[in-house]
């Protein structure tokens, strides 16, 4: 999971479902569903995501896609398990650094 997002101070839901590869429509389902991820809005009602936010979002996508929890499952991890965020990191930096080591070894077998 190597979500792609310019630094910003809030992100667009539009934008938040294009690095995540989901509809729109799964973004607003995991905020409901998810009292973590709490997005701002304004008078139009359009959601605004902050950089916390997407960090919440690699968590959840992490457990409900990655790992297959249930959304249960995952509420229940979110609560139970205190470093999560960080063994989220990890494996997004160890897929960063495996995906540099296939690019290489591409280049080593030309």
């Amino acid at each position: 999971m190597n979500v792609q997002l310019p630094e910003k101070l809030y992100y667009s839901i539009g934008e938040v479902a294009q690095a995540f590869n989901v509809n729109s429509s799964l973004i607003r389902f995991w905020e409901k569903e998810f009292d973590i991820i709490s997005p701002k809005k304004n008078k139009k009602g359009n959601r605004f995501f902050t950089p916390k936010d997407i960090e919440n979002f690699k968590i959840i996508f992490h457990l409900v896609k990655e790992k297959g929890y249930t959304l249960e499952g995952a509420k229940v991890a979110l609560q139970s398990q205190q470093n999560l965020s960080v063994k989220v990191e990890i494996i997004t930096r160890l897929e960063m650094v495996k995906a540099e080591l296939i690019k290489l070894k591409e280049l080593l077998d030309e």
